[in-house]
């Protein structure tokens, strides 16, 4: 029985320990990586909210096609004093309905007063349309600026996921270089201290050591900052972070099709939108003169204590509508005065619409440049990716010699140390030849303004 609850209690300390053990962070696929950050990132739910919110400024625009319908109903205690005269138009003095009874005292009445106002423009001379307009047009704003954000959202997640990359395998090479140097060291060490090399050669090892070591220092602090850049993207902890390296490591990048039509880029589609956003606010002021039209009908009841001889009624009289009305009729308003300020607001329409057109014309000229640029930045790093391995064989040759003409006694610690610094930095070099060009179509893609050919070649 001993011997049994000993093994029950040392599975159990297995399964307790299996329990505690770190989870391991989650590998994200390039696909991946671009999907969670397009998913989650605050910028991409912001730009949703906007297109949302434009969207319901179509609804509110269309909703003024509807009739509109006004009800008031109004309860007061007041004196009913009455005067001849005029007052003009304002909102601060009470109006009085009735015939002057020329009294002049305080003694007061209930009023009351219930009605309902229905007003109906069936012909707005494009109007409404014009404004309907101006909410679609920002409403396909929106919805360019929030493919515009997936889009750079999704480009700069990829090229994170490439330096994160490229910083790991400098971290590779530059750790070869720590263990070359340090072999190095001991070798010179095990030869001065035999007496056949200067002790200067030994400082000198020991100093390519440290050298070698604060390369590989710097190597692994971009590692932690390429780490954090891409957790920031996918929203998860830096130490959470873990990249599959996929194709680009092994497989050469191929060219991508032909560029789209610049006119499709993201960000001149936005620039596009704003366009025409502008174009449609500058139309709706050409409606502003058109007179405006509406059909109107009312019903409404008053009640008042007061009556026509002086008199007053009983303490509830006038609390209740007693005598009603209606009507039905139709109104025309034209303000011929509008035409003054609405000058001035079509120039201001009109300089705002070039403004638009100017900045437009601008990105087109931008995005060509970067186009160009980033084609140049291809071939660039196709070439330096097919120069690359030769050099690296150049590289372990030269350093081979050096080392065997240094333990033959014919050449001196700093042709080594030179020579191990070259392989280093070659070794680093054809580490990231590949990944510099994945990451160039990368940059031509995003200057094109599409990322599925990258994705489809990075698969």
């Amino acid at each position: 029985m001993n011997r049994f609850a000993r093994s029950g209690k040392l599975a159990l300390c297995l399964i307790c320990s299996c329990g505690v053990l770190p989870a391991q962070p989650k590998a994200f696929t390039l696909q991946q990586a671009v999907e969670t950050a397009v998913s989650t990132y605050p910028a991409t739910r912001a730009a949703a909210e906007r297109l949302a919110a434009a969207a319901e400024q179509i609804n509110l625009a269309r909703a003024s096609y509807w009739p509109r319908a006004d009800l008031i109903t109004q309860v007061n205690r007041a004196s009913r004093n009455n005067v001849f005269g005029l007052l003009l138009p304002q909102s601060v003095i009470p109006s009085i309905s009735g015939p002057v009874l020329g009294t002049n005292h305080f003694t007061s009445v209930w009023g009351t007063a219930a009605g309902m106002l229905v007003s109906w423009e069936p012909f707005d001379f494009g109007q409404r349309r014009a404004a309907m307009a101006v909410a679609e047009a920002s409403r396909d704003r929106a919805e360019a600026a929030a493919e515009r954000a997936r889009f750079e959202i999704g480009a700069a997640t990829a090229d994170a996921f490439l330096t994160l990359l490229a910083a790991q395998e400098t971290v590779k090479a530059a750790q070869a270089g720590v263990e070359r140097a340090a072999a190095a060291e001991r070798s010179v060490q095990a030869l001065v201290t035999a007496e056949l090399r200067p002790g200067a050669d030994l400082s000198r090892a020991r100093a390519e050591v440290a050298l070698a070591q604060n390369q590989l220092v710097q190597a692994e602090q971009a590692v932690a900052l390429s780490r954090a850049a891409l957790g920031q993207m996918l929203g998860v902890p830096p130490n959470d972070v873990s990249v599959e390296a996929g194709p680009f490591l092994t497989q050469a990048a191929s060219s991508l099709p032909a560029a789209m039509d610049l006119l499709q880029h993201p960000a001149a589609r936005e620039r596009r939108a704003a366009v025409e956003e502008a174009r449609a606010r500058e139309r709706t002021l050409e409606k502003e003169l058109w007179p405006r039209l509406n059909l109107q009908a009312a019903s409404y009841g008053r009640g008042s204590g007061a009556r026509t001889d002086g008199a007053t009624g009983g303490a509830a009289s006038g609390l209740a509508p007693t005598v009603y009305n209606w009507a039905v009729g139709f109104t025309v308003s034209f303000s011929p005065t509008v035409i003054f300020p609405l000058r001035a607001r079509k120039a201001a329409a009109l300089h705002e619409r070039q403004a638009e057109q100017a900045a437009y014309d601008q990105m087109l000229r931008e995005l060509n440049g970067r186009m160009e640029k980033a084609r140049a930045a291809v071939e660039g790093a196709k070439r330096l990716a097919a120069n690359v391995p030769a050099q690296l064989e150049a590289a372990r040759m030269a350093e081979r010699q050096a080392r065997a003409r240094y333990d033959a006694g014919l050449g001196v610690f700093v042709e080594v140390a030179e020579a191990q610094r070259l392989l280093t930095q070659t070794e680093i070099d054809d580490s990231l030849a590949r990944l510099n060009l994945w990451r160039a179509l990368l940059a031509l893609a995003f200057a094109e303004g599409d990322l599925r050919a990258f994705f489809m070649a990075a698969k």
